[in-house]
């Protein structure tokens, strides 16, 4: 007669067994979770996928660059010059507003490609081949506050990552003497309209934040020369880390307490880096004349010397950096939002264009000849664009409907266009882009999946592109 197992004996001889099935199922549930966040563990060169780009320049052109006296020429403006707009006008920042104004600049086409581009930009124009035009961008928000913090974060309140901090985040620095953001400045730049907390980090670790970097000044950084020798202040900051250490383990670990050890030692390796990065006397004069930096005009030459910093930023492997916009009064909109020409649209777009004309087609080319544009991705881009009636006559008023940005380099095809406005330039009629899409579309290069892209805060896995963005496919080579 058979023996038979009773239930408990059966658990009893098999718990092992047992164990390591319920071993397998929390195992697997970890490395799904893991493979839902895979930033979690990112490390440098570890991206999702093979990349198309290790760094990125972003040239923000704070203010709202005029798209239809830029990159989208607008024939029709110019027939029908001075007479009613006969669309339907959206509200407007002042609802100051007249009737069609054509633009005071000429268009000619460019390159193999025959891009059209306005002669407000003769040394970009020259790198037409190398452009993606993307004529159909798009911005849910009409002030540049709104707009400045939704183009850099991907919402348009304060308080989430700003694009730079995400990429730093998620792909980290290959210099472990710099930080992984950083925001240029020179001569007279503001922070533009929004404040701060568009270069932030947000909710995630502190170390993310961009580190401003006066590039024309003595004291690049504040307090970047140190008060004592570098052994003692290293002492110090020893003694500093041994404590802080002691109190992470007393509380079983905080990642804000961590991230502040790490900016206090990349702030001491910031005292010899900077200064060596700044120091440009080894460059050429070659190299000094094409970005322009022996240009009589000042608000060239300083801007020329942050596109030459950029370049060397990304050589010592910064993921992200920002230039900003210069403005000296007389024809400018003002110091935070310098192309931001409510009046006098053709003096004030002129004096920016020369501006940032020369050196950002010397940064082009300069990438280009020393084989790093194929993994430098450049973005040049303001907030919204402008509108194709006039305001008080001479310039222009907001208009998030339809405006043109261009990227080159990393990936992207040069001479191309895509999207369209309507015939006036008001609105978007073909391949609507928003700003998700164009940071989709960024990330993607760097070898990263937007939606992968998160951090946990609040409950909530958030992203860069919140929910929204597609990559703009049609522009990747």
């Amino acid at each position: 007669m058979a023996k038979f197992m009773t239930r408990r004996q059966a658990l009893q001889a098999g718990s092992t067994g047992f164990g390591m099935l319920a071993f397998q199922s929390l195992f697997a549930k970890n490395l799904a979770a893991k493979n839902l966040r895979r930033t979690d563990n990112l490390r440098v060169g570890m991206p999702h996928y093979r990349p198309r780009a290790k760094n990125v320049i972003f040239c923000f052109m704070s203010g709202g660059v005029s798209h239809v006296d830029s990159f989208d020429p607008k024939p029709r403006l110019a027939k029908e010059a001075n007479k009613p707009f006969p669309m339907k006008i959206e509200r407007t920042v002042f609802n100051n507003n007249g009737n069609i104004f054509p633009t005071p600049f000429k268009f000619k086409k460019h390159g193999q490609s025959g891009i059209p581009i306005s002669d407000m930009f003769p040394h970009i124009a020259t790198c037409a081949d190398d452009l993606a035009v993307v004529r159909s961008m798009t911005s849910s928000v009409n002030e540049h506050a709104q707009a400045n913090i939704f183009m850099h974060t991907g919402f348009s309140f304060i308080g989430h990552p700003s694009a730079g901090a995400w990429i730093s985040y998620g792909l980290g620095s290959e210099n472990k003497n710099l930080p992984g953001f950083v925001v240029l400045q020179s001569g007279n730049a503001a922070i533009p309209h929004g404040g701060i907390g568009q270069f932030g980090n947000g909710y995630l670790p502190g170390k993310y934040q961009a580190s401003i970097i006066q590039s024309d000044r003595k004291n690049a950084v504040r307090d970047i020369t140190p008060r004592d020798r570098l052994a003692i202040q290293k002492d110090r900051l020893n003694f500093i880390e041994r404590m802080d250490r002691r109190f992470i383990d007393s509380i079983n670990g905080e990642q804000q307490i961590e991230a502040a050890i790490a900016n206090s030692e990349t702030a001491f390796r910031m005292q010899s880096a900077v200064p060596e990065l700044c120091d440009i006397s080894g460059e050429t004069e070659s190299t000094k004349k094409l970005y322009g930096i022996d240009s009589p005009d000042r608000q060239t030459a300083a801007y020329a010397r942050q596109c030459l910093l950029a370049r060397r930023l990304i050589e010592r492997g910064v993921r992200f950096v920002e230039l900003s916009c210069l403005t000296e009064g007389i024809g400018a909109g003002g110091a935070p939002n310098p192309w931001d020409q409510h009046g006098d649209l053709a003096r004030g777009h002129k004096a920016m264009a020369q501006q940032v004309d020369q050196p950002i087609a010397g940064l082009l080319r300069d990438l280009k000849q020393r084989g790093l544009l194929d993994e430098t991705l450049v973005i040049w881009a303001g907030e919204f664009g402008r509108t194709p009636f006039s305001q008080g006559g001479t310039g222009r008023d907001h208009n998030p409907y339809g405006f043109s940005i261009w990227m080159a380099g990393g990936g992207v095809k040069g001479g191309v266009i895509h999207g369209a406005t309507d015939e006036y330039g008001y609105h978007v009629v073909q391949d609507k882009c928003t700003v998700y899409d164009m940071w989709a579309t960024v990330l993607h290069l760097l070898g990263i999946d937007h939606r992968d892209l998160t951090f946990r805060h609040g409950g909530r896995d958030l992203r860069l592109t919140d929910v929204h963005g597609n990559v703009i496919k049609p522009i990747i080579s």
